[in-house]
């Protein structure tokens, strides 16, 4: 848990709690295209891989800017050359890159009623979720592929290999080694529960006075410290807030075992989910009492975990929404340790033994005016008296049963086939992920430093990194002039907003330490791991403690501001606030958000877009918080920040008015997805005008082979269709709940809709449903 950056795009495998201008050929380019053809028919197949309509927008004219435009000034080149004047090119990149698009497009869709049927019906049409998955969209094959690349290299094992890169395939080895697996069976689980002061449920007898005694503190602090599970209490070690020089202990709500709240105590379909979470539970528990040859006793089993769902629940009720999380001034709460205790005594709870305790695996002494960041005071307010009402036994077995949960994947089949209900009423899918790639993904999850120097020395072009630096300057700049297009903000707070934007630093491709093979810091980072081919799930604790030891460690060490956040074998990208930092790993650096071989507009409408998203996080609803160094600091003047809400507001009505067919009918949560709507409508905006003034400095782009697009059109094609994609209706269910993110169509269609530029390139009229009278905007 802890905090987690901003992200381009959520990373969602089922199983793992844990994707007109018209278009005719130019009559002159006939025997050309003929001759292409074959080409183009073969590369289409090999790179094709929601509903609801967007309704009239609530309008509150305060907070609705006016029609706006462009303020770059364009020779008539740049606007209007068409493919009779503009060079047809033809090498690779670009038959493979017109391929794409053609595939994915639909043709017999009008781009101004609804752009993303146009730009992405094809793919839709192309495109059958497997059976493996949630969700399928662009995101996800680009993940499909890389993992591709990932098995090679991890099965690739020569002696030249060094000691991280060693381990890594070590571990891939032992989670594939499913013979072994299945002969031992439950036994390794069994052991760490005799470790652990057992599960209750699935024992004979168990009393909290005999043996050592029972205490929620330290039971609370080995989940912490020894498998890095926070549960009751999520207490974690970040940057300060208010001071991203040094490290801090904050404290916080935790997450709960299902991926949402409202599935504990609401009706209708989260009935299904949790009556399914219940019975995986009671199984879970019978299957180990059976492996122990102890009493069947189903009511008792039954009972227990009636009591354990029924203590969830209340910890569900007491969590706050995401939605009410937003504020991070309003939940950042200092105080010193004696503090913590007097204001929050949970029935007796020692925090300083609870704490001290987890600080212990690590080698840490806890201060006597220590000072913790308490971010979740309403719940632990909550939490006094859910304590109070329930006996060390049920809560022994929530907490087992947590630790139990996330240990599933690591044993054998029967015990992943007792959670196939559950994760059909929550994910729809009923088929378990291939065996290799769920391996690929643990490995790469846990060990990405190691994983990441495989996948750049065997598939990144060294040279992207300069040319993607181009680009973010180039957007970057255009932020920064955007500024004073904007009259709802002073020129006090542009000035701080400009400074914020020009210290953003940046992360390209992976860190150079991964490559270097006479620097040992990357064997250093994995150097107490020592795996057995034989020993997948005790593999698997080790990780758990070596992650939950690295993060502990950080509270006596000054911040390094050049750490990376995320490995380099990963399709997203980040932004951090506390750092004040972008990061795009080496895995999104690929058709179609960027290539050296396709045209700008492409590269402009797809990793151009990623960097304006990601700048624009830094002044999102959250971002807008921090300041050019990554401290919680308030820069806005108040007119200024007066005046960013009422902006803001009108994008949560906007995205608030769109219905989602698939999830049930509900509506888009315009306040929890309002970060990622501020990006994607900055971002969409920036890249466009940088890539206009690209072309009024001189920049020239071919065009494509079989289609007749303007540059501009082909810029926003690209952008939408890096978001084509498609769920299943139960994770469509799940994604309005707890999704940051927009679902992709109304990503696409509400960021294009704020936006004059799209309509005057595809000569919408005013009116059309993708150039509404009244529009958002706040960057």
């Amino acid at each position: 848990m802890g905090k987690s950056e901003s992200q381009m795009e959520m990373v969602e495998r089922a199983g793992w709690s844990g994707k007109k201008g018209r278009r005719l050929l130019e009559g002159g380019l006939l025997l050309l295209l003929l001759l292409l053809a074959g080409a183009l028919v073969a590369l289409a197949v090999l790179y094709a891989t929601s509903g609801g309509k967007p309704l009239p927008l609530f309008t509150i004219p305060l907070c609705f800017s006016k029609e706006e435009k462009t303020t770059v000034k364009r020779k008539p080149r740049d606007l209007q050359e068409t493919v009779k004047t503009m060079e047809l090119c033809t090498s690779p990149g670009c038959v493979i890159a017109a391929a794409r698009i053609l595939q994915n497009m639909d043709p017999s869709q009008e781009p101004c009623d609804d752009f993303y049927q146009y730009a992405c019906g094809g793919w839709l049409r192309h495109h059958v979720i497997p059976e493996t998955n949630s969700r399928y969209s662009v995101f996800d094959i680009l993940r499909d592929e890389l993992e591709v690349i990932l098995k090679a290299v991890l099965e690739n094992a020569t002696a030249k290999d060094r000691p991280a890169v060693q381990k890594a395939k070590l571990l891939y080895r032992s989670c594939m080694n499913e013979s072994v697996i299945e002969k031992r069976d439950s036994q390794p689980l069994l052991d760490i529960l005799q470790e652990v002061g057992g599960w209750p449920v699935a024992m004979d007898k168990w009393n909290e006075t005999e043996g050592p005694k029972w205490e929620l503190e330290r039971q609370l602090a080995m989940m912490n410290s020894r498998f890095n599970k926070r549960v009751l209490i999520d207490l974690f070690i970040w940057n300060d807030d208010q001071n991203s020089s040094r490290h801090i202990i904050y404290i916080d709500q935790p997450p709960l075992g299902m991926p949402s709240r409202d599935y504990y105590f609401n009706e209708g379909s989260n009935r299904k989910v949790r009556d399914a979470y219940l019975q995986f539970m009671i199984s879970v528990a019978t299957m180990l009492r059976e492996d122990l040859n102890l009493p069947e006793n189903r009511l008792m089993v039954q009972q227990d975990m009636m009591l354990v769902l029924e203590l969830e629940t209340q910890l569900a009720n007491a969590t706050a929404p995401q939605e009410e999380r937003h504020d991070v001034t309003a939940l950042y709460h200092r105080m010193e340790l004696q503090e913590l205790q007097s204001k929050f005594t949970l029935k007796g709870f020692n925090w300083t033994l609870f704490i001290q305790t987890v600080l212990a695996s690590v080698a840490i002494d806890l201060m006597p005016d220590e000072e913790v960041v308490v971010y979740g005071i309403p719940y632990l307010q909550n939490l006094e008296d859910i304590i109070g009402i329930h006996s060390a036994r049920t809560v022994q077995n929530y907490l087992i049963w947590r630790l139990v949960l996330d240990r599933i994947s690591s044993l054998s089949q029967r015990f992943k086939d007792a959670r196939v209900n559950y994760r059909k009423a929550l994910y729809g899918t009923t088929v378990e992920e291939v065996r290799w790639r769920e391996c690929v993904s643990y490995v790469n999850s846990n060990m990405e430093s190691a994983v990441g120097s495989l996948y750049v020395k065997e598939a990144f072009p060294g040279e992207s990194k300069n040319m993607v630096r181009e680009l973010i300057n180039k957007v970057r700049g255009v932020f920064v002039e955007t500024l004073d297009e904007l009259a709802w903000m002073d020129q006090e707070s542009k000035e701080k907003a400009q400074e914020k934007a020009m210290n953003i630093r940046e992360q390209i491709g992976y860190p150079d330490y991964i490559l270097e093979e006479r620097n040992k810091y990357l064997d250093e980072e994995y150097s107490n791991l020592n795996f057995s081919e034989d020993l997948y799930f005790e593999n698997s604790l080790q990780n758990l403690k070596a992650s939950a030891e690295r993060s502990l460690k950080k509270l006596r060490e000054k911040v390094d501001q050049n750490v990376w956040i995320i490995g380099a074998a990963v399709v997203n990208a980040f932004y951090s606030p506390n750092r004040n930092q972008i990061v795009f790993p080496a895995g999104i650096l690929q058709p179609p958000f960027f290539s050296k071989q396709q045209p700008q507009a492409l590269n402009f409408g797809g990793i151009g877009m990623v960097i304006g998203h990601e700048i624009t996080h830094g002044f999102d609803d959250n971002g807008r918080n921090f300041d050019k160094d990554g401290n919680m600091l308030d820069w806005w003047s108040n007119f200024s920040a007066q005046h960013f809400r009422e902006q803001s507001e009108c994008m949560v009505y906007q995205y608030g008015n769109y219905t989602w067919k698939l999830a049930d009918e509900q509506n888009v949560n315009g306040f929890s997805t309002l970060g990622e709507n501020i990006a994607d409508n900055g971002g969409v905006r920036q890249a466009y005008k940088a890539y206009l003034k690209w072309l009024m400095e001189g920049g020239r782009d071919p065009q494509l082979p079989g289609l007749e697009l303007t540059l501009n059109q082909l810029f926003f094609i690209n952008y939408a269709q890096v978001w084509c994609g498609t769920y299943r209706p139960e994770f469509a269910v799940q994604s309005i709940k707890t999704d940051v993110h927009s679902p992709l169509k109304y990503r696409v269609l509400g960021s294009l809709q704020n936006l004059a530029a799209f309509a005057e390139a595809f000569n919408c009229a005013q009116g059309t449903p993708m150039h509404p009278r009244e529009r958002c905007r706040i960057w």
